[in-house]
């Protein structure tokens, strides 16, 4: 019964610090080592053995903005303490990986042994790595769409070139530890005001973009995500006496493809039944209608491809 404890993210200069807390407990989980020497397919499996066996476990999030105000090493402590709050199960002994007692300043302080490569040598530090590691690697790779154009989820926040050239490029987020030396020049840029980019919003700008562009080529827009407990359509225009039905596909990066590939025959029957249902509800008859799909692509979402579809 031993509580095992291991840290991610000391070193990346954007997105949180994450402890993991452990105790396995009777559970018997093949492969569990260091989350770092392990594939991510293969920490995603262990992740989820060890949520559903372990005794209890817990994780311990500090932000970048906490980092910041209280320093590396009060929010290792702090990430450690929020991680074994989280834990119920009963353990007679604690063992955290490195050399420094997280937890001193606390009552558990006497009760903890630290190791180094304890992640290598006791299965519960393992454990504590592999689900620290995989939280804070998933809600990184959410951040890639919150903040487009800094690559979250292929670095997770650490200092590589490509994250650098990123930040050089756009500045900083909420996500970047402005305390760290590399990015203390940017103290200065007012990051409260940074609006995130949700995927709704994305979304939001890419219809805007192919709006636009209707409005530019003759079409006056009528709805917009006009949705129904059946159906929906993002876009319906019309021209002259022809309505049309817009179905919005959206792709960052123009290099993954055209949006239209998601055209499939089923998504097309989709579109039909949508836009005959709009014709039905809104009681017009004997018009001519046109399924449209449009390509758009780009940080500034951008017309690629317009397409009507026969």
């Amino acid at each position: 019964m031993i509580l095992g404890i291991d840290e991610v993210g000391r070193g990346p200069w954007a997105g949180p610090l994450v402890v993991g807390a452990v105790v396995l407990g009777d559970a018997k989980i093949d492969g569990l080592t260091d989350s770092k020497k392990l594939t991510k397919k293969k920490r995603d499996a262990l992740d989820i053995l060890i949520r559903e066996q372990a005794s209890g476990y817990g994780l311990g999030w500090v932000e970048a903005k906490e980092i910041d105000e209280i320093g590396l090493g009060p929010a290792l402590r702090l990430a450690t303490i929020r991680a074994v709050e989280q834990v119920k199960a009963p353990y007679h002994e604690i063992i955290i990986d490195g050399t420094i007692n997280f937890l001193s300043e606390t009552a558990k302080g006497r009760y903890v042994t630290t190791l180094a490569k304890a992640d290598l040598l006791i299965q519960s530090v393992s454990a504590a790595s592999i689900i620290a590691k995989v939280a804070r690697d998933n809600y990184m790779a959410l951040q890639d769409d919150i903040y487009p154009g800094y690559g979250f989820v292929r670095h997770v926040g650490y200092g590589t070139l490509t994250h650098r050239n990123s930040i050089e490029k756009l500045g900083v987020t909420p996500l970047h530890r402005l305390s760290f030396a590399p990015l203390a020049k940017y103290k200065t840029e007012i990051t409260s005001e940074f609006v995130p980019r949700t995927t709704k919003r994305i979304g939001d700008d890419a219809e805007s973009a192919v709006a636009r562009y209707l409005e530019s080529h003759g079409h006056t827009v009528l709805e917009r995500n006009w949705k129904t407990k059946f159906c929906e359509i993002d876009i319906v225009s019309v021209k002259g006496e022809t309505f049309y039905f817009s179905e919005v596909k959206y792709r960052k990066n123009p290099i993954q493809g055209s949006g239209l590939e998601a055209i499939t025959h089923k998504k097309q029957q989709q579109m039909i039944f949508a836009a005959e249902f709009y014709m039905a509800s809104h009681k017009l008859q004997n018009v001519a209608m046109r399924l449209v799909a449009v390509s758009v692509s780009g940080t500034t979402p951008t017309v690629e491809t317009y397409l009507e579809i026969e």
